[in-house]
């Protein structure tokens, strides 16, 4: 028998109405709340780009990039391939434009290997003093001067195993001698074309080499070289390091790290450098359809 009364069974249900009607719902508020939650969680993140769509993407980058540096070249000033050779090993670790306000006074003093070759160190080093680390570069360069004359007959060789065995040369400097001076194609993987090219997540490798070898799978081997200029130049003007200027981007929508930059175009305007920003370029002697102003001889500005 059970111990309750009808009037307390009613007291009860009507305890529980009430208890339910004060509560205002809140016995829902645990569904609401799972739905909100489901609604505030963040959407699944995109599908990852395919190597195909990757590849597209950087081919099509390279197509703009032509478009907006029709006139990309080497930015190190040179009559033959033994100037650009010096150069090129000059620039480690400084400007093209210092080195091109150097060599002038360089070449004059040694024009051929056989002249550099058998140059005082002192005195070398004190020509190219301004490019930074002149000891190690007069040792190089009279070391790869020395090579040419021993083994190559005075000239310098145009193959890439040639090239490597020289002292100071590596990939990078043997590949822009290779493309600019003789026409073989070549990837210069520099800090600015191993930046973009992650940034542009066409490589997430770090070592020069295999940062070439990635790229090289992408594009057709005639287009390295160009491809090779079109970037570095991209880098130089447009695409900074520390300030991209993202908002004047010609290939912003193509790039999937858009927005590490400054986004506003005005402000993104002043950040270009060189002729994109109405300055003098890197060389003192340009080519004839580069539509900046060429650079300062060295202690004139």
């Amino acid at each position: 028998m059970s111990s309750s009364t009808p009037g307390t069974a009613g007291k009860k249900a009507k305890a529980a109405t009430e208890a339910k009607a004060a509560s205002g719902g809140k016995a829902s508020a645990p569904r609401k709340a799972a739905t909100g939650a489901r609604a505030a969680a963040p959407r699944k993140a995109p599908k990852a780009e395919s190597h195909l769509a990757m590849v597209r993407r950087a081919r099509r980058i390279n197509r703009e990039l032509a478009e907006v540096y029709p006139y990309a070249h080497p930015e190190l000033d040179f009559r033959n391939p033994f100037e650009l050779l010096v150069a090129t090993v000059l620039s480690a670790q400084t400007t093209d434009l210092r080195v091109n306000q150097t060599t002038p006074a360089l070449f004059a003093a040694y024009p051929t290997p056989e002249d550099m070759a058998a140059a005082v160190p002192e005195e070398m080093e004190e020509i190219i003093r301004p490019t930074g680390f002149f000891r190690a570069k007069t040792k190089s360069l009279m070391g790869l001067s020395a090579a040419l004359r021993d083994e190559f007959g005075g000239e310098v060789p145009g193959r890439l195993e040639d090239l490597v065995k020289l002292p100071g040369v590596g990939r990078k400097t043997a590949n822009v001698v290779l493309g600019n001076a003789f026409g073989v194609p070549g990837i210069t993987v520099d800090t600015h074309f191993g930046r973009l090219v992650r940034r542009w997540k066409w490589t997430d490798e770090e070592d020069p080499v295999k940062v070439e070898a990635v790229v090289a799978g992408i594009f057709p081997k005639s287009e390295w070289t160009m491809l090779s200029h079109r970037v570095v130049f991209h880098g130089r003007r447009i695409c900074h390091a520390r300030k991209p200027a993202c908002g004047a981007c010609p290939i912003a929508p193509l790039c999937p790290s858009y927005g590490e930059g400054e986004t506003d175009p005005e402000k993104a305007r002043k950040l270009l450098k060189y002729e994109m920003g109405g300055y003098p370029g890197q060389r003192l002697s340009p080519p004839a359809d580069y539509p900046g102003k060429p650079a300062p001889a060295l202690g004139n500005g």
